[in-house]
Formats: structure tokens, C-alpha cells, sequence
């Protein structure tokens, strides 16, 4: 299942749709940073609103994730992250410093409205 990457004007939003596998999440690394190579992007949102258990792959992947697209350019900005996907990342040491983080989608359109 490929993961949808919306483009609106200088913003890219991933909204995960389900729990991803491994080579899900390892493709959705090489497809935002392709689009982020595409052009210019001010902010990356990753939506795990609907992700209800992380693995540590999974947790890897996304501090990976978040460390590769901010080398690139875009301010990173991690929405939804639900208490027990919180508690999974802390436990497994997946913290993100330097990346701001939303309740939801809604609270990280906000963020960028004001940076």
C-alpha cells in the first residue's frame, strides 16, 4: 500500500492510512525524500493519527525519517501521535529534538501559519 504524499504549494502532508510494514515505512522514506529533492517545500507533516502501535522499526524509521528531511531544507512537523504510540516511542528511545510536533493535522496547519 503505497502511502499518499499531498503537495500544497510549498507543504508536504503524509497522512498514514493504517499501520505500515517494514517495507512500507522504508518506502515511504525514499518517496518523501524524492519529493522533497522535487521542489521547494517548507514544511514536511507526517499524520500518525490513525497509527494505533509502533514497532521499533517503525520508531526508527520515523526519527530517521525526520532527521532526513530536515537536513534537506523542510522544518519537520510529527501530527497525531496518540498516548500509546508516545509511550511505545519513549520506551524504545525513539524521541524527535528538533521537530515539532501537533495534536492533529489541524494544530500543525496552525504551526505553520505562524512560523
Amino acid at each position: 500500500m503505497a502511502v499518499p504524499i499531498l503537495r500544497q504549494g510549498e507543504v508536504l502532508i503524509v497522512t498514514l492510512q493504517g499501520d505500515l510494514g517494514d517495507a512500507e515505512w522504508a518506502k515511504l522514506t525514499d518517496d518523501l525524500l524524492e519529493r522533497v529533492a522535487e521542489r521547494p517545500t517548507r514544511f514536511a507533516v507526517l499524520d500518525l493519527s490513525v497509527v494505533d502501535v509502533l514497532d521499533s522499526f517503525a520508531c526508527r524509521t520515523i526519527v530517521g525519517l525526520t532527521r532526513m528531511v530536515s537536513l534537506r531544507g523542510p522544518k519537520m512537523i510529527v501530527a497525531g501521535i496518540r498516548p500509546s504510540v508516545a509511550f511505545a516511542m519513549v520506551q524504545l528511545g525513539a524521541l524527535l529534538p528538533g521537530v515539532a510536533t501537533a495534536l492533529d493535522l489541524d494544530h500543525a496547519m496552525a504551526l505553520m501559519a505562524h512560523a
